[in-house]
């Protein structure tokens, strides 16, 4: 039998979202604006074995943050929202949010991948990570 269901990713970041970030933070995660994206069963595949350690959040966890390591260059296939063929190559922050987003598909949140000390309300981003953490950024 085969399977029917449809999984279905959609993620943008836009110049108003980045302008937010403070600077240094969106030079040191490469964030680049994106338009709306849609993919539909989205597959997945990493593009070679460089990551970075970032903060990151989640709506899920609304208020919150921590660190997680992920790759920085990833490939994405599926179909777009008209039903095509879709294959988006992406690096730095789109690559992360793609693997985010593919990993609620799975029924995983950020909680399930992060450094666990690093893990803090938003208002205390600021502060020095504990002792025995990875350093941000990219590997």
């Amino acid at each position: 039998m085969t399977d029917r269901r449809l999984q279905i990713i959609v993620l943008e970041d836009t110049q108003e979202y980045i302008s937010y970030a403070p600077k240094k933070d969106i030079e040191a995660q490469d964030r680049r604006p994106f338009d709306l994206l849609v993919i539909i069963n989205p597959k997945l595949k990493t593009t070679s074995k460089r990551t970075a350690f970032f903060f990151e959040g989640c709506l899920s966890v609304d208020g919150y943050r921590a660190v997680v390591e992920r790759h920085l260059d990833v490939e994405v296939s599926g179909l777009d929202r008209n039903g095509s063929p879709i294959k988006v190559q992406a690096s730095g922050w789109q690559a992360r949010i793609l693997q985010h987003e593919c990993d609620h598909l799975e029924g995983t949140l950020y909680v399930d991948k992060m450094v666990p000390r690093t893990f803090r309300i938003v208002d205390n981003l600021d502060l020095p990570l504990p002792i025995g953490c990875p350093t941000l950024g990219a590997r």
